[in-house]
């Protein structure tokens, strides 16, 4: 029988430079699952991979909710192809929603130019009236 690597919760907050407490607070949300052995934790090969998923989906901008349910698609048996399908979907709604945002911000920047510019053009002429 061969034994599966398993790691602490120190072990992967020092490996992902995440504080326990967050490692607990996804184990709350159901995201990952350690095994117990009284109180202390126990955490599979498994566990490591949803976790570094969880955190790469949150550097992405996925909420929990959505990064929950792209872990659980691969605890389905729906097949690999409509899990990616389902993926791509969730990847192309974060891009819509990220080109949106860098559209209000573009539009909230120009704003700003010009403002700024009417502002340095009133300073101008109260500076030659003065």
């Amino acid at each position: 029988m061969t034994s599966e690597r398993t790691y602490s919760i120190s072990d992967l907050s020092r490996e992902f430079d995440v504080t326990a407490r967050a490692i607990r607070f996804y184990e709350d949300k159901n995201l990952i699952e350690p095994m117990r052995e009284g109180q202390r934790r126990i955490y599979t090969a498994r566990d490591r991979v949803r976790l570094m998923l969880i955190l790469r989906g949150k550097r992405l901008g996925f909420s929990l909710s959505e990064i929950k349910d792209i872990l659980d698609l691969y605890d389905t048996d729906m097949g690999e192809s409509r899990q990616l399908e389902l993926l791509m979907a969730k990847i192309g709604e974060r891009r819509d929603a990220l080109q949106a945002h860098r559209r209000d911000i573009d539009l909230t920047l120009a704003e700003l130019d010009d403002l700024e510019r009417q502002c340095r053009s009133h300073l101008r002429d109260r500076a030659k009236a003065g």
